[in-house]
């Protein structure tokens, strides 16, 4: 039987399906460690299957990429001197040569030898979106994912930076991602160690991967966000109701003030025109 009939009877190979994203939280959390609540990550960033081969090509092509390429040595072509044949051709005993600048000569030139060029490697923009994305959701399942409200500095202050990782509970390398409004926090941890600023537009596997935790805040964490119930036994309907509530009351105590002092001007001038 052929290969083709082989296919025929069998029918093609099937593609291996790829598992559905999990949905995974994540603590937010105020500067102070204070927790607000508890948020759904977006599953297609944060919670598919790493792909190990995409994050390989693209990592080696983000370094490949940076790389100066700036490196060159001479070939015979391009030292100087040389120009004179050595010794004569024949009755020395020595091999003939035509040149004290050939590569096997000291102070020859360097045969294939490095020489300026680029290293840059052609990465598809899907491949880089797919490492990103298995980058994300790496650290995310391991839990090495931060999420605050926001960044509140009032000025650049390097203790409230340093208060500021110790109530979140972060250690070893920390990958921190800012926005364009967060000049602050940006001058507050540029002194610390061991922690990177990066902008939103600049995030990229390669840093995700060589450090331990990565903090977002509101406005920097991609995706849509899922919000949990903030507390246990609380809705946001019943945070409505007591609102309306505290209303109601400020509205009858008003009310009831108002009757008084009604009350109290009717009295006063029922007296005046007692007296007269």
């Amino acid at each position: 039987m052929s290969a083709a009939q082989t296919m025929t009877v069998e029918g093609p190979t099937r593609r291996r399906e790829r598992p559905e994203p999990e949905r995974r939280t994540v603590e937010r959390r105020t500067m102070e460690g204070e927790v607000l609540g508890e948020v759904v990550l977006e599953p297609t960033i944060f919670g598919i299957v790493p792909n190990m081969a995409v994050l390989h090509q693209v990592v080696t092509a983000q370094l490949a990429a940076a790389r100066a390429g700036t490196q060159s040595t001479k070939t015979r072509a391009e030292v100087a001197g040389g120009g004179a044949k050595p010794f004569r051709q024949k009755g020395t005993g020595r091999g003939r040569q035509g040149s004290t600048r050939a590569p096997h000569w000291v102070g020859g030139g360097i045969a294939f030898g490095p020489k300026p060029r680029s290293y840059r490697q052609r990465t598809p923009k899907k491949m880089i979106r797919l490492a990103l994305h298995s980058a994300l959701s790496d650290r995310a399942s391991e839990g090495r994912v931060a999420l605050i409200d926001f960044w509140d500095f009032e000025e650049p202050k390097t203790k409230r930076a340093v208060a500021a990782v110790a109530a979140l509970g972060l250690s070893g390398r920390i990958l921190i991602v800012i926005g364009a409004e967060d000049g602050l926090a940006e001058r507050s941890f540029a002194n610390l160690p061991r922690i990177q600023l990066l902008q939103v537009d600049e995030l990229n596997a390669y840093d995700i991967l060589r450090n331990d935790w990565i903090v977002f805040s509101d406005h920097t964490l991609p995706g849509e966000v899922e919000a949990l119930e903030p507390a246990v036994g609380a809705t946001e309907d019943d945070a409505e109701i007591e609102v309306e509530l505290d209303h109601e009351d400020d509205v009858e105590e008003a009310v009831a003030e108002a009757t008084t002092e009604a009350d109290a001007s009717d009295e006063t001038e029922t007296d005046e025109g007692t007296d007269q």
